[in-house]
């Protein structure tokens, strides 16, 4: 299939998507809007291209925060909101399970009750207009240690909303390791939420390890230096752990994979780990959905039917119900044909 073709055709494909976060899905055009509201003045495109400049792991991570910066209210969040279910619409995704994070707005002041009714509404009116059902994780943020991570969950148990489903460890992996966090993963799985990690992003095999073990967690987000320890790839596959690849937010961030080409997901899949495929951070990394299986199709040699299996994983490793898998990988089928 030559690229216009596989687009069309992926598009058509039912999909879900399992590493993302919301408030990097927005378009420049939103970006822009906070700006101004924020600053009373334009933001130039030299300033927008100096903020998507970073050459690694904790550079994107200051870039991220930058972004939450823009944020003057809990309105705003109608922006990123519609930004979503236009990528989502775009790239064919029916699932979506992301992730928010409400620690830098919680610092600003913003009441984080009035954030959840907000994503309340806005999930719902996404399911009501597309259909497509939208999940989310309140990551409890490694980057400012366990303490805010226990605060955080505090608020997730203290203001549940309908469509958040659990937790994630995410930010910056060298400075909140893994191990670190096992009592707020503790209380979450007892509280029986769901429970994810970033985890061999940019720390090697122990973070996951570590994530696995201490943490429980339930799903590891990139989980990519796997590869570095035959006993944890063979761990994965055979308790048919998932793991959430980003392609291209690896190749970013730079600190294990140079260029495409490059990427371990190839050897990962072949292991029998159950892979799935998605985008982290889209405007930060300029990528979406389908990109990253065409750069798969195209620079990794995945066949159109590891193509499939992957789809397929995305809804075998969600957190739908048996019933929900079952009638989305009957439609990627009917669709497939």
């Amino acid at each position: 299939m030559n690229k216009s073709e596989f687009y069309e055709f992926f598009k058509k494909i039912p999909k879900a998507e399992l590493h993302i976060h919301i408030e990097a899905v927005m378009s420049r055009e939103t970006i822009k809007k906070l700006y101004l509201k924020k600053n009373g003045k334009e933001f130039s495109d030299s300033e927008i291209k100096k903020l998507f400049s970073y050459s690694d792991l904790n550079g994107f991570i200051a870039a991220f925060l930058a972004v939450q910066d823009l944020f003057t209210s809990v309105s705003d969040f109608d922006l990123i909101f519609e930004d979503l279910k236009n990528y989502l619409i775009r790239n064919g995704v029916v699932h979506c399970e992301a992730f928010f994070a409400p620690s830098a707005f919680v610092k600003k002041g913003f009441d984080y009750g009035e954030m959840t009714k907000n994503f309340e509404k806005n999930l719902r009116k996404i399911k009501e207009e597309t259909g497509i059902t939208v999940w989310l994780l309140g990551d409890v943020s490694r980057t400012f240690g366990l303490e805010n991570a226990e605060n955080n969950y505090k608020l997730f148990k203290a203001h549940p909303f309908e469509g958040f489903i659990g937790i994630g460890l995410g930010g910056a992996e060298s400075k909140g390791p893994s191990k670190e966090f096992g009592p707020v993963f503790k209380k979450a799985l007892a509280d029986k939420y769901h429970a994810v990690a970033h985890a061999g992003e940019d720390v090697g095999p122990e973070s996951i390890w570590d994530a696995l073990k201490i943490c429980n967690a339930e799903r590891i987000g990139h989980g990519i230096t796997s590869v570095q320890d035959s006993e944890l790839v063979k761990f994965l596959a055979e308790n048919k752990i998932p793991v959430e690849v980003a392609p291209t937010s690896n190749v970013f961030t730079k600190k294990y994979v140079k260029k495409m080409e490059e990427h371990p997901v190839r050897q990962m899949f072949d292991k029998g780990i159950a892979v799935t495929i998605a985008t982290d951070d889209p405007i930060f990394f300029g990528v979406e959905l389908i990109d990253e299986y065409w750069n798969l199709y195209s620079k990794l040699k995945f066949s159109k039917s590891d193509l499939k299996q992957i789809i397929f994983n995305s809804f075998d490793d969600s957190f739908l119900s048996d019933e929900q898998k079952k009638e989305f990988k009957e439609k990627v089928e009917k669709n497939w044909k």
